[in-house]
């Protein structure tokens, strides 16, 4: 079993993550900046928690040569693509600089594997300041393995359905206080992956160390068009909605692969789901076959909808 760091490890996936790692037999320490969600981190996963901020690159340093992990999962972020867009200074140094922060004490530290968190909002065309910081940690991280003895691979999914400030917390809170929702592009498509889903990729990809490292792993995701979804819950709630000004950065569709992608990109069959494993700048023998965009996918059906969204967890409540 192995020591295993997770930056970002209060947030809604890195405490899942924990979690299910640490009931798996792994030494598990949880790392974020904000002290009252560690606390609440560590009774949610009963790891170890540490204050840390990737930012400042001595803080990385004093908790990764405290820890000594074997692996570290990367998953401290500046998410949100409205804010991003209003404070791009902050998306860069978190997205950005604190990725870099924790590849470089990483490879000084000797740690065997780092495992970043990725987006389909980093897969190009990239439309916004949150996808550009994300494609900019993907690029870093595949390209730093192979000049150490760390090694470096990369995760990518859409929508975690519940995850802190995601659609749904947001029309839940919405439907709650003004008995309406306001939706920004009912057009739009969008992928949504459980949180569990989200933790088996991750756990995947670290059970297949040799076959992700220097590359880009990605899973297939069903998707829905935003007015289905909103219907769905119109039927479970009888709240209606209302389409509101679009937001800067937003786009139409998600790219699982973006089409520039799929000569590097191989699929292939891990545990009976289909993935994507992308090489940048190495050509593959046989490429997936596009698009693989949220507007192509197979879309959730009403059934689907419906678990999605009357299954929100207790944070969201």
């Amino acid at each position: 079993m192995s020591t295993i760091l997770i930056t970002g490890g209060s947030g809604f996936l890195g405490k899942r993550l924990g979690k299910s790692l640490r009931e798996a037999g792994h030494t598990v320490v949880l790392t974020a900046r904000n002290n009252k969600a560690n606390m609440l981190a560590r009774n949610f996963s009963g790891c170890d928690v540490i204050a840390m901020d990737v930012v400042h690159i001595e803080s990385v340093r004093d908790i990764v040569a405290e820890v000594a992990p074997d692996i570290v999962i990367h998953a401290a972020a500046t998410k949100f693509v409205d804010v991003s867009e209003r404070y791009p200074m902050e998306a860069v140094d978190v997205n950005v600089t604190g990725s870099q922060n924790v590849a470089r004490v990483s490879m000084e530290k000797g740690v065997r594997l780092v495992l970043g968190i990725s987006t389909d909002k980093a897969s190009p065309p990239i439309r916004n300041t949150y996808g550009l910081t994300k494609a900019l940690m993907e690029r870093m991280f595949v390209a730093l393995n192979g000049k150490s003895g760390t090694r470096f691979c990369v995760v990518r999914y859409g929508n975690v359905a519940w995850s802190t400030g995601s659609v749904l917390c947001l029309w839940k809170k919405m439907a709650d206080e003004r008995s309406i929702i306001q939706t920004t592009g009912p057009d739009m498509y969008r992928y949504f992956f459980t949180v569990d889903e989200a933790v088996a990729l991750v756990r995947r990809a670290l059970d297949n160390p040799e076959l992700v490292a220097g590359k880009v792993l990605a899973a297939e995701m069903k998707a829905a068009q935003i007015r289905s979804l909103l219907d769905a819950w119109g039927r479970l709630s009888g709240v209606g909605y209302e389409r509101i000004a679009g937001r800067p950065g937003e786009r139409d569709e998600e790219y699982l692969i973006g089409d520039q992608e799929l000569p590097f990109t191989t699929a292939l069959d891990l545990g009976g789901i289909r993935h994507y494993l992308i090489s940048f700048n190495q050509r593959v023998a046989e490429p997936a076959v596009g698009p693989i965009s949220s507007r192509h996918a197979d879309k959730l059906n009403d059934a689907e909808m419906a678990e999605l969204i009357s299954k929100p967890p207790l944070e969201a409540l």
